[in-house]
């Protein structure tokens, strides 16, 4: 996803992205670990991007809320 898309969403949406995210990672590295070659190779590395990503934005957002 595209970081002005996750900017767009609302904190509770982000984190909900978040744990699909995170379970779908789990899924991907489990596929790798049995040996499976999984559909799209890349999909991993992607899904880490995006999960740094919205840490990301949700840390900005936590820390831009301490400052008011």
């Amino acid at each position: 996803m595209k970081i002005k898309e996750l900017r767009a969403m609302p904190k509770a949406e982000l984190e909900k992205k978040l744990t699909e995210l995170r379970v779908e990672l789990i899924k991907e590295n489990a596929q790798i670990a049995t040996g499976a070659t999984p559909k799209n190779p890349a999909n991993a590395k992607n899904i880490k991007k995006t999960i740094a990503k919205i840490m990301t934005i949700l840390t900005q957002t936590e820390a831009g809320k301490k400052d008011d």
